[in-house]
């Protein structure tokens, strides 16, 4: 068996950062699928099957399981249904490292699942440390299940804190593209459309995160998981606006020595560094040229323009449910603005609305609290949008 030989599962293997997790499996012969997992999408799924042959597959919808079943029935691949599938595919598969790409809340459920073996988990979704960190990383503790950061910007400062030790840390600075939006004043907010919002100008993602990257929202997530992860306090995460999107984040040390990693934007070498830590193989992906780049250019956000970046900040330092309130009033917010029921001003204003109206629960939390404060804030956050929806028929007349 080579030293680098490993079986991979993707659980999300359809969407955005799951794709291009298949995309490093196929250029790496050391590396092998042994399952998979995707929500809905058959088709998708029945194309992975049979390029991958993995032996497991789960769909979280058990009528497309059902379908992808029959689809595949003439292959080796044994098919499974719903999150009690979900989780047997994960008990059963045997992988050594488990690629986490499930879009959203939803996520959580596969990271509690795959700590659980105490196998490696890449974790690329960044809900699971955001509404739960806290709990996800003692149950990380106690399986002995390692946490490898897929975002690129977790995944830089886990690069670079290889070369120092934590007590070394003075400051993490992540960095952030700053979206298609980035000099808009807020009067000039008011009236972007739903297509200029998800016209990225360097990441090529799916539409849900492409929207909290032009609200700022996702960079505020991004803190909290940083916060969590690399144990260091929002007080001492900076983050920055690089258009380049080249320095994916940098940490600054005691002695003020500053160390970034750079690199092309593409999510594959996130992922096959994950996939392959502690050891690096050959790179497949374009090679970064500096001299051809030329120039980086750094910058605070506006605060004024992006107010949901603060109050990621303030979820944060408030603790308790109010991180998963904060997401989960988010995720309904990009939901309604993606389907045309409120404007891009009104995600911010949704999400605060819900923040403000959010009650504190007693630490330490349990995961049944943190499902329950989920469900009420989007129960909330459906309620501010009705309302919305109505004054904007109102003011239409």
């Amino acid at each position: 068996m080579k030293t680098l030989e490993k079986k991979v599962a993707v659980l999300g293997s359809t969407g955005s950062v799951g794709t291009q997790a298949l995309d490093v499996i196929r250029m790496h012969e050391e590396l092998s699928l042994c399952a998979l997992s995707a929500k809905n999408n058959v088709e998708a799924a029945e194309r992975q099957i049979r390029e991958f042959s993995p032996a497991f597959a789960a769909m979280a919808d058990p009528r497309a399981a059902a379908e992808l079943m029959l689809r595949v029935a003439d292959t080796g691949t044994r098919v499974f249904a719903g999150r009690e599938g979900i989780a047997e595919m994960i008990a059963s598969c045997g992988a050594d490292v488990y690629l986490n790409s499930v879009l959203g809340f939803e996520g959580l459920f596969s990271t509690r699942e795959i700590i659980k073996t105490g196998k490696t988990l890449a974790l690329a979704n960044k809900e699971s440390i955001v509404t739960a960190g806290e709990l996800v990383l003692r149950a990380a503790k106690r399986s002995g299940s390692a946490i490898l950061p897929v975002d690129s910007e977790h995944c830089a400062i886990h690069q670079c804190l290889r070369a120092g030790e934590h007590r070394e840390i003075k400051k993490l600075l992540l960095t952030a593209s700053g979206g298609p939006f980035y000099g808009y004043s807020p009067q000039k907010l008011e009236k972007v459309t739903r297509e200029e919002t998800l016209a990225h100008p360097t990441w090529k993602m799916g539409q849900k995160i492409t929207v909290d990257s032009a609200t700022l929202m996702n960079k505020g997530f991004e803190v909290i998981e940083a916060s969590r992860l690399f144990d260091v306090p929002g007080e001492r995460i900076e983050v920055l606006v690089h258009r380049e999107s080249i320095v994916h984040s940098a940490v600054e040390f005691s002695d003020h020595a500053i160390l970034a990693q750079l690199s092309l934007p593409d999510m594959r070498f996130c992922a096959q560094y994950a996939i392959t830590y502690p050891d690096r193989l050959p790179g497949r992906t374009e090679e970064l040229s500096l001299a051809e780049i030329g120039a980086l250019s750094f910058a605070r956000p506006d605060p004024v323009a992006f107010p949901l970046l603060a109050l990621a900040y303030r979820a944060l330092a408030d603790g308790g449910v109010y991180p998963a309130v904060l997401n989960a009033a988010n995720e309904e917010a990009v939901h309604a603005f993606l389907d045309g029921k409120i404007r891009y001003p009104e995600i911010a204003e949704t999400v605060a609305q819900v923040y403000e109206s959010a009650k504190p629960l007693s630490v330490p939390l349990t995961f049944k609290q943190i499902y329950a404060a989920d469900a009420d804030a989007r129960l909330a956050a459906n309620e501010v949008i009705r309302r919305l929806e109505i004054q904007e028929r109102k003011l239409s007349r």
